[in-house]
């Protein structure tokens, strides 16, 4: 009943006094969420144009076939890729909160954004990919906020790939770090060949898989489990995330 709704919140207002986990401000309706109403309107969505390989942004007078530079000189292997919004101002400090202080149930609504921004994406896949932590840091952070989202994306969660290098976050690194740091850092080669092993290598075969993370920066990450999935026989892959950091402009040339 609404009003018992109204009573509940102003009693959890009084007593525990909860912030928005995005700005600090008071929520005023603590059980709808973690975040505030205007924090959630304020978050930087991406639309049209996008390039149509990595979903990277475009000038409003791109093309009809819509390629950013960095798809020109070099296209992805995967797909496809798309965010639901810029990685800054109020979704960047979302994702802080859901990644690094463990506010887990952030994962239902950030999932609702990567349902709409990959809609396309998701319509005839066969299963979702959350992108592998290395077992330390999935033991340090306690959970991996990929999988996390991919459970409510509405497809079956596969884990055909593995992280069996550990590097420093990449959050710390610049491009060519990031590109350094997770070459060679993931497989889809199981420990142990069991039966169960076989058949998942079997079901993996030709089949459409979409990428699931939180943040996509420079796109080595979701490069890197790319050409593992490839290499196990995955026919296409696409890659899908929360929000990512827009290329930079390319510098001017001097006249």
């Amino acid at each position: 009943m609404p009003f018992l709704r109204t009573a509940a919140n102003s009693l959890v207002r009084t007593l525990l006094a909860p912030d928005c986990a995005a700005c600090r401000a008071p929520l005023v309706r603590p059980l709808d969420g973690a975040v505030c109403p205007l924090c959630w309107q304020s978050v930087s969505r991406l639309t049209d144009p996008l390039c149509d390989l990595c979903g990277d942004p475009l000038p409003p007078d791109a093309a009809p076939f819509r390629l950013c530079r960095a798809c020109l000189g070099d296209p992805p292997r995967f797909e496809a890729a798309r965010s639901a919004g810029a990685y800054t101002g109020a979704l960047k400090a979302i994702i802080h909160a859901f990644k690094y202080d463990g506010r887990r149930t952030l994962a239902v609504p950030l999932a609702a954004l990567l349902r709409e921004a990959g809609a396309t994406l998701l319509a005839d896949a066969d299963a979702v990919v959350p992108v592998p932590l290395h077992p330390w840091r999935a033991m340090a952070r306690g959970f991996n906020q990929a999988d996390d989202l991919a459970r409510h994306l509405g497809l079956d969660v596969w884990h055909p790939i593995r992280r069996i290098r550990h590097g420093p976050p990449q959050a710390r690194l610049g491009r060519r770090e990031r590109q350094t740091n997770v070459a060679h850092a993931f497989t889809h080669r199981p420990l142990f060949m069991l039966d169960w092993d076989r058949v998942r290598a079997a079901r993996l075969q030709n089949r459409a898989v979409v990428l699931v993370d939180d943040v996509m920066t420079t796109g080595a990450t979701i490069d890197g489990c790319t050409r593992a999935l490839l290499d196990a026989g995955v026919g296409r892959v696409r890659a899908l995330t929360v929000a990512r950091v827009p290329a930079p402009p390319p510098a001017s040339r001097p006249r």
